[in-house]
């Protein structure tokens, strides 16, 4: 019996799940931990939560397990992807709070360069835009607010890595200071094409070389647990950015293979083979994986507000108790009402990358209530799935007619929602019976790397489908519904 652990770091609570060797999840253990928020537009963690919270959750899920850690073949690691992390190699301290992903404090930085015509060479090699979400301007900014920080780094006293980095150096002992393909395609530091750090992106944000992390494949030899923290040694054998594992998990390995995480936002990928496909509509060209040394590329699109829209309307609205309940309200709304809900709170994301709109609901009546506003936010979930499947359609020259999106994460859980996207993109929603596609992903990785899960093509045929959904609405009754959307989107900005 060979069982994998995947360690999965979040945005705001760590998990470890247990996988036995069918890949069938055996336990889970989870635990939040605190977000700061400093200042206006800042997010910070601290690196030792992240830390704390791996290692109790991979000690909880062995426990709950009745398993002992020499049990455990191998460890796969997940992670919050852009979250900034500077440390010192020798004492394993951190001088400041990791810089989340979100935080948006490296603004100002970001248009000084774009003024500079900074942005189409970074895009030409990173394929991302210039944008405070990646890791290169927090980097810079942790450098330039450490005290003597860039000499400090030249000289070897500090360090840097993405959340995966971090964890690895510290389950390592300090032996091993890398990072995986994925997770290096999202720190706007790394040419994609010719998969090296750039020397001269790493000139223009003033970083040194050497405070970088060794770059790996996705199902790689990361390094050995030291013994003395779960009371053996353990391979590290896959590692891979969370919506990047997701597009694992759910096998998206051929190209034109699409996947859509729906959480607090939502993130698509569309497998691009080998081919580094520069994107024409604001999409971002990334690594979906390496494995045996080969790059497979994806095109990505973020949406920043998916599930928070229904957080919104049950937290601070009191429309509801349990966002459960958002689905079977959209159900008995009035269907002659159209409504559009533009949820811009923080921004809207791509395709159209506008951070300072903010949001509006169009179509108000007095008739209108609670379930109309439901029924609403839940239809600009769809809307906004198909500005990002449209915009990566026409990058990759795919018709639509062979498209069919392959869901996971928590609001694919709701079957009016699933077939209200159907309805809307006109194509099939495949969503699998296994909604952990993060997990599964990571754990496949380091399963495939210990040569005790299957190779590529056998783990796709057994990808699990739940149910598909079909488009019920007539073609030009959602090109109407979605002609509306793009009016609505158009006041809004």
């Amino acid at each position: 019996m060979s069982y994998i652990v995947a360690i999965d770091q979040g945005t705001t609570s760590t998990r470890s799940i247990l996988f036995d060797h069918n890949m069938s999840a055996v336990n889970i253990s989870q635990k939040e931990f605190t977000q700061y928020f400093p200042h206006s537009g800042w997010v910070e963690h601290d690196p030792e939560d992240l830390w704390n919270t791996a290692v109790s959750t991979f000690k909880d899920v062995l426990k709950k397990s009745k398993l002992t850690a020499d049990k455990i073949t191998a460890i796969g690691i997940t992670n919050q992807r852009e979250t900034t992390v500077v440390w010192d190699p020798k004492s394993g301290k951190c001088p400041v709070n990791a810089i989340v992903w979100q935080d948006r404090r490296t603004s100002d930085f970001c248009k000084k360069l774009k003024e500079q015509s900074k942005e189409e060479m970074i895009k030409n090699k990173t394929g991302l835009l210039l944008d405070p979400y990646f890791s290169s301007t927090k980097l810079n900014w942790l450098i330039n607010n450490i005290p003597d920080g860039h000499n400090r780094a030249k000289n070897g006293e500090l360090i840097f890595g993405t959340v995966d980095s971090y964890l690895i150096w510290k389950l390592t002992g300090g032996k091993s200071h890398v990072t995986d393909a994925t997770n290096a395609s999202r720190t706007m530091l790394f040419n994609i094409k010719d998969n090296k750090w750039d020397e001269e992106i790493c000139n223009l944000m003033g970083i040194p070389m050497n405070m970088l992390p060794r770059v790996l494949d996705s199902a790689d030899f990361f390094g050995e647990v030291d013994e003395n923290i779960f009371g053996t040694s353990i391979p590290i054998l896959g590692v891979a950015g969370d919506q990047q594992a997701a597009a694992i998990g759910q096998a998206c390995f051929n190209p034109g293979m699409i996947k859509s995480t729906y959480g607090t936002g939502c993130f698509s990928l569309l497998n691009t083979g080998s081919k580094f496909v520069k994107s024409e509509n604001n999409m971002l060209t990334t690594i979906a994986y390496r494995i045996n040394n080969k790059t497979t590329y994806a095109l990505e699109g973020s949406i920043f507000i998916a599930g928070a829209v229904i957080q919104w309307l049950r937290d601070e609205m009191k429309f509801f108790k349990s966002a459960d309940k958002s689905g079977i309200m959209a159900e008995e709304a009035d269907q002659d009402q159209r409504l559009y809900f533009v949820p811009a709170f923080t921004g809207l994301g791509a395709p159209y990358w506008q951070p300072d709109v903010r949001g509006a609901i169009f179509g108000l009546n007095r008739n209108t209530g609670q379930k109309e506003i439901t029924k609403a936010a839940l239809e600009s979930v769809a809307f906004q799935s198909l500005d990002l499947i449209n915009a990566m359609l026409l990058d990759f020259e795919m018709s639509s007619d062979k498209l069919i999106l392959r869901v996971d994460g928590g609001m694919s859980a709701s079957n009016w929602t699933m077939q209200n996207l159907s309805n809307i993109i006109q194509a099939p929603v495949d969503r699998p019976k296994f909604l952990e596609t993060t997990a599964l992903g990571a754990a496949w990785l380091a399963g495939l790397k210990a040569g005790v899960y299957p190779k590529m093509d056998d783990f796709s045929e057994q990808w699990d489908l739940d149910i598909r959904f079909k488009p019920k609405l007539q073609k030009y009754i959602a090109s109407d519904l979605y002609k509306g959307w793009k009016r609505a989107v158009s006041c809004t900005l």
